[in-house]
């Protein structure tokens, strides 16, 4: 697994390459931790290269919404490849966070 990361504003975009799994969740969770910034009021965490994702993973992420939406923050998913999409759905997260089909999607709809 790979995180990488980019900042523009108060946006900060983290792209996910590889697995999420109970393996390597830890490392997973303190990247994107190191990455969060106080100022950044929207996370775009980009799927796009997501090869498989676990139940750790999915609660990772969950945890990370829920830590940004006490501050004030957002968490954005997208560019899910449909199998990723399909765990998203199943295990209801499609309804907890905004998914959109690409990162500039997102950057789109902020703009709104």
């Amino acid at each position: 697994m790979e995180v990488t990361t980019e900042r523009q504003g108060g946006i900060l975009s983290i792209c996910v390459d590889g697995r999420i799994d109970g393996s390597n969740v830890v490392e997973f969770e303190e990247a994107i931790r190191e990455a969060i910034e106080d100022d950044d009021r929207v996370v775009i965490m980009d799927l796009e290269n997501l090869r498989y994702i676990s139940s750790a993973g999915l609660r990772a992420v969950l945890l990370t919404g829920k830590t940004l939406k006490g501050r004030g923050s957002e968490l954005v998913l997208c560019s899910l490849s449909e199998p990723i999409r399909k765990v998203f759905e199943i295990s209801g997260f499609d309804t907890l966070f905004a998914i959109h089909a690409s990162r500039s999607a997102v950057q789109s709809s902020l703009s709104d």
